[in-house]
């Protein structure tokens, strides 16, 4: 890889679209970042203007090319996307049809319901490695066809996809390709194949006409239209965000484990060349595919984690800024009693409990915003012990937790869930892997490394945390996290 050529990223994620440039030696030259407008229709909805996320990724990788100085310093282009957002729109005009629905969004609980209790969810976690639950896309695919009348009346010009789909989609001019750890999430690709499964598609009602060619992590893809950037530049490297992420953490090798915090959290844990099939309520996912063989993940994800201090700091107005959490949580020796259960959006993994709602219990006079707004971080160690516990239940217990994500950059937090697992953690001075991840696959895409073991030097340093909580403590906490849970 030459000095002067780049790698271009576009990370699409929940709250903001941001675009990083990348030296050939992996250190980051610029970035372009901006919100994303959220629209909460009505409790449990959450979307997206799919138009809004075109537009302003769009502005934000124009300015980056021009940091670049020329679209011939592009070597190949990056795309990383929060997973199991759905959008729709019309093949023939390139405009979406409806809003985007997030992978937040609740509103298929009841068609995911009357699948699990016609006895659907063992053959689809067989197949798919996942669960039956709004989160993943394939209900809210069905959900768009029989609620958009104008998305039911396209017939085949009618196109889904993934965010990474959608922005290749007007990058390049009309090339529908989704790769295969994105097509993993949706409940219509198996774990083992290569193309969708006609049956699921069917019992979802969704049409194969609709859906993206499914491609490996990183490849020559296609060209992006002359007009974009001034000249054409390759895209050559996709992933969905968390399976990014653990690529730009370095867990190359089977049992490497990383978390990432972000509006959710979500722990991968490599699992080689074998798919994997947990019997405590993980998920199965692809985590990439290069030169022709397939990398499996086994999967917690966690609804709630940096959402809950955003709720806490907009629609409370307990904190003046999310950073403010992190001396709130100092300047308190425990949480007083209080104990915070993150089910804004239901409970994700182990659990699985879409209808479960958020508590804040153990309340007395003697609680302050600062006992609530620990509470609130204590509840990410919490719930990722009660992970660490199926995972190992699963034969696939962690040595090391690798965390990033922006919420990892809190020194308390990355602390506490070290003291709570009681297991070491570690964390890159560059905490934003996703993105790092994604510019691996484009590199590797763009011919510029032959392949990961080559690409470990787009790796950072990190830092470690290492366990120092009293056996006492972490029992007590613990116990009182049972009991909020009702257990």
């Amino acid at each position: 890889m030459s000095d002067d050529q780049c790698i271009l990223v576009l990370d699409e994620g929940t709250t903001s679209t941001r675009v990083i440039l990348y030296s050939a030696a992996g250190d980051v030259l610029a970035i372009a970042q901006e919100e994303l407008t959220q629209h909460y229709p009505a409790p449990g909805l959450v979307e997206h203007d799919a138009s809004e996320i075109w537009e302003r990724t769009l502005r934000c990788a124009r300015a980056m090319v021009e940091r670049a100085g020329s679209p011939s310093h592009i070597a190949g282009i990056g795309v990383t996307n929060q997973r199991e957002t759905i959008v729709a729109w019309d093949s023939k005009t390139g405009e979406p049809v409806t809003r985007a629905i997030v992978w937040q969004d609740r509103r298929t609980e009841e068609q995911c319901r009357a699948l699990r209790d016609a006895g659907h969810e063992a053959a689809i976690q067989h197949t798919t490695g996942l669960l039956l639950d709004p989160y993943f896309s394939a209900s809210k695919m069905a959900w768009i066809l029989r609620n958009v009348p104008e998305a039911a009346a396209l017939g085949d010009r009618l196109a889904f996809g993934t965010v990474e789909s959608w922005l290749v989609w007007k990058l390049t001019g009309g090339l529908h390709i989704s790769d295969v750890s994105n097509a993993s999430r949706t409940s219509l690709f198996p774990l083992v194949g290569s193309t969708w499964d006609e049956g699921l598609c069917d019992l979802f009602g969704v049409p194969r006409s609709a859906l993206p060619e499914v491609v490996p992590s990183a490849d020559a893809f296609g060209r992006t239209l002359p007009e974009m950037f001034g000249a054409p530049i390759a895209i050559t490297g996709l992933a969905g965000d968390q399976q990014a992420a653990t690529i730009g953490q370095g867990c190359f090798a089977r049992g490497e484990a990383k978390a990432t915090l972000g509006t959710g959290a979500f722990i991968l844990s490599n699992m080689g060349t074998t798919p994997p099939h947990s019997t405590h309520r993980l998920l199965g996912t692809v985590l990439c595919e290069l030169g022709g063989a397939r990398t499996y993940a086994l999967e917690g994800s966690v609804f709630a984690a940096g959402s809950v201090i955003k709720w806490l700091r907009d629609s409370l107005g307990m904190l003046s800024s999310s950073a403010e959490s992190e001396a709130l949580a100092r300047s308190v020796a425990d949480s007083a009693g209080v104990v915070f259960v993150p089910a804004l959006s239901g409970l994700g993994a182990p659990y699985w409990q879409p209808e479960a709602r958020a508590s804040i219990t153990g309340l007395t006079f003697a609680a302050t915003r600062a006992h609530v707004t620990r509470a609130a971080l204590e509840s990410i160690a919490h719930v990722f012990h009660d992970l660490a516990r199926a995972y190992a239940a699963d034969g696939a217990g962690w040595e090391v937790l690798r965390l990033d994500g922006g919420m990892s950059a809190n020194d308390w937090l990355a602390q506490d869930i070290a003291n709570v697992l009681a297991l070491r953690c570690e964390r890159p001075t560059d905490v934003e892997t996703t993105a790092r991840g994604a510019a691996i696959f484009a590199a590797i895409g763009a011919g510029l490394f032959p392949d990961l073991a080559t690409a470990r030097t787009f790796i950072p340093r990190t830092d470690v945390f290492e366990p120092r909580m009293p056996e006492v403590e972490r029992g007590e906490r613990l116990g009182a996290w049972r009991e909020a849970l009702g257990e």
